[in-house]
């Protein structure tokens, strides 16, 4: 194992057994020739290797595997199979209540964690008042954490996990708890955290998060590696999976490109499609060198046609490079392919690391669609201005019938675009700049004789 891998796991394989009933066990014992269980395996043949200093983003439906394999990870689960190799201290914070007895007080529990990462009492002493402080409990610290509210508790449970000087770091799902401002806190350390070399793993749903914080993520389905590389291109690859697994689709191949055709299925005369989107769709990506578009829903409706436009409404065509703050227009032209009660169009525009920067919809914009028929064409335009630091921009589109319906059709990174640094010099420090007036007061007193 290399001096620069963190994490190694090698074929790792979990399985768990399950019984019909609890006597099943004790006959299992008695009767070791025969056996009274079902297996289950919750991981599968996962080869993984984690460099030290990145922070591994981790995603995957309930009951994907994730949590199993960040505890084989940690140490607190054995694989049935394969071998697990970790360089440095590790701190997990794992599911809400694993690592604390709930008879001691939040004092005792912290010199008992502390000691079993590995701290002596003089170093836990010594970050006693840190740790205290950020998880910012009061005089709780001194109460039995069995009373502590699920805020309180992962306060101090994080607050432990991250002043230990941990060289692997595990985070499942841990900041969904607690309170807003408590949670900038845990984002503002995770980073200072992942600047000073710690090696992280990070399960959320928070795809904003992921996108965020990760270097790079890993999708588990099944038990099993289902992709791995950038978070922008996992996340999309999450949730076209979801949309798959709600529609009963086969999901979309992970090795298709842009220009192949995708899969349709035809359901009661319901065009439904997945994956990528088909040859003889209008919308294109017009930077080559982008991540691949990627496209999924229902099919009710589908998006045929998405074009930038310059303010006078002239099609730029593949010259995609736009001043910074110029107004351009945003042109969607849609198809139904069946009845919709309602329609809902929107857009974002993202970063290179899939944040949302501007975005809106015909809904939030009191623009209301009522009543389309199957074979309907429907054009939205979307009027707005470019403030944003110079740097490349990708467009995502989608269609829904209302906010609780599945989208009919949603294309992320169909169109790429650059923004190029103002005319005046000043440079962007921000994602977005707005105008700001400064208003400087300065007083004079006579000098003391």
């Amino acid at each position: 194992m290399s001096e620069e891998i963190a994490i190694s796991l090698q074929n790792i394989s979990k399985c768990f057994k399950r019984y019909a009933h609890p006597v099943d066990r004790l006959k299992e014992i008695l009767l070791p020739k025969k056996s009274y269980a079902r297996e289950f395996w919750a991981l599968r043949d996962i080869n993984l290797e984690i460099p030290k200093g990145q922070t591994i983003g981790i995603v995957g439906r309930n009951g994907s595997g994730k949590s199993t394999l960040l505890q084989i990870i940690a140490g607190t689960l054995t694989p049935t199979t394969g071998e697990k190799i970790v360089k440095g201290r590790i701190s997990a914070l794992l599911e809400l209540g694993s690592g604390f007895n709930p008879e001691f007080t939040g004092r005792q529990n912290v010199f008992f964690n502390g000691r079993l990462l590995g701290l002596s009492q003089e170093e836990i002493e010594n970050r006693f008042d840190e740790i205290a402080g950020f998880a910012d409990i009061g005089d709780f610290i001194e109460q039995p954490v069995k009373t502590y509210s699920s805020g309180m508790f992962v306060r101090l449970a994080f607050a432990v996990a991250v002043n230990v000087d941990p060289e692997v770091l595990i985070v499942d799902e841990a900041l969904a708890v607690g309170d807003v401002v408590f949670q900038h806190r845990c984002m503002r350390r995770m980073r200072a955290l992942m600047d000073s070399g710690v090696t992280t793993l990070f399960v959320s749903h928070d795809s904003g998060a992921i996108k965020t914080l990760c270097n790079s993520a890993v999708m588990i389905h099944d038990g099993e590696i289902y992709t791995k590389g950038l978070p922008n291109a996992v996340t999309i690859e999450y949730l076209k999976l979801v949309t798959d697994l709600e529609l009963g689709l086969v999901p979309a191949n992970l090795e298709s490109n842009f220009s192949d055709t995708a899969n349709e299925v035809i359901n009661s005369n319901q065009e439904q499609f997945s994956g990528v989107l088909p040859n003889n769709s209008q919308v294109t990506i017009i930077d080559k060198n982008s991540e691949k578009a990627s496209r999924r829903g229902s099919g009710k409706a589908r998006i045929d046609s998405i074009k930038l436009l310059n303010s006078f409404g002239e099609d730029i065509g593949e010259n995609t490079i736009f001043a910074f703050n110029e107004e351009i227009i945003l042109s969607v032209k849609l198809k139904t392919y069946e009845y919709l009660e309602s329609c809902i169009v929107g857009f974002f525009i993202c970063d290179k690391n899939g944040n949302e920067i501007i975005g809106s919809n015909t809904f939030e914009e009191n623009i209301k669609i009522d009543r389309l028929q199957p074979n309907e064409e429907l054009e939205v335009d979307f009027k707005f201005k470019l403030p944003l630091r110079p740097n490349s921009y990708s467009v995502t589109v989608a269609g829904a019938e209302n906010y609780e319906a599945l989208t009919f059709d949603w294309i992320d990174n169909a169109v790429v675009f650059q923004v190029l640094p103002p005319s005046t010099g000043k440079n962007i420090h921000a994602l977005v700049d707005q105008p700001i007036i400064v208003t400087v007061n300065k007083q004079i007193y006579p000098t003391p004789v």
